[in-house]
């Protein structure tokens, strides 16, 4: 019979490494957790690994297992190190008595931009739960605004749900195209010259859909429409959400 592998999470370890008193090899989390975000950042997940960073840190592998019993949970540590990010923009002093709205604009255009900046962090969320401190502050602050405003229950968390999957679902594919670009040395407004030549063939019986293709091509700056759209989507989300609260 096959046996069942038990999720861990480095939260846990953390408690446990916190009674125990410093790590005999002089390295501090925030030193490895530091240059874990690094190696990501720059080489992508499949280049992490406890031997490399150890070397990048001048350190032994087995230095790191004080802190972290493999890969995933180094990764656990680098993703809710990047979610700082976020908690910054939404547990601000300043956010205190914020209306809810400002808040999930906040935490979806924080959301995105570290995806954007990070884009490692995007393979991980699904895959194990983000439970680390900023993590958590995040969830706790946006619930606490939204159940103030008169969602009750599960709305609640739906609510907040609906905002995380819009901002993943817009930053992930965005992220993934630029690192697509960058592997091919390619400048955008190049590529996409390229896509609509291809579409004069491919689409030539959808005029509508060569029209819209010029009019993005139209704007000055793919990026900045690109941030137009999403704030469309989101400004129409947040509507959504607010006439749900309405009688």
């Amino acid at each position: 019979m096959q046996r069942r592998q038990r999720f861990t999470s480095v939260w846990a370890r953390e408690a446990a490494r916190r009674r125990e008193g410093r790590n005999p090899s002089g390295l501090s989390r925030e030193q490895i957790v530091r240059e874990a975000v690094a190696l990501l950042d720059a080489e992508g997940a499949d280049a992490l690994s406890m031997r490399r960073l150890a070397a990048r840190l001048g350190s032994g592998a087995t230095s790191l297992y004080w802190y972290v019993a493999n890969k995933d949970e180094l990764l656990e540590l680098a993703a809710d190190e990047v979610l700082a990010e976020v908690a910054r923009l939404v547990t601000h002093p300043d956010t205190h008595g914020a209306h809810w709205r400002e808040l999930g604009s906040r935490y979806a255009y924080g959301l995105r931009e570290v995806i954007l900046r990070h884009p490692w962090l995007g393979q991980q969320v699904g895959v194990r739960p983000l439970i680390g401190p900023n993590a958590l502050a995040v969830n706790a602050r946006l619930c606490e605004a939204f159940a103030k405003a008169g969602f009750r229950g599960r709305d609640v968390d739906y609510a907040v749900g609906a905002i995380t999957a819009f901002a993943l679902g817009t930053a992930l594919p965005e992220a993934a195209w630029r690192n697509g670009l960058a592997r091919l040395g390619i400048p955008e407004e190049e590529w996409e010259k390229q896509v609509r030549a291809d579409m004069e063939l491919s689409a030539e019986h959808y005029p509508e859909l060569l029209r819209l293709s010029d009019e993005w091509m139209a704007c000055e700056s793919p990026s900045v429409a690109r941030r137009i759209a999403f704030d469309f989507g989101l400004v129409s989300l947040l509507d959504g959400l607010e006439a749900r609260l309405r009688p």
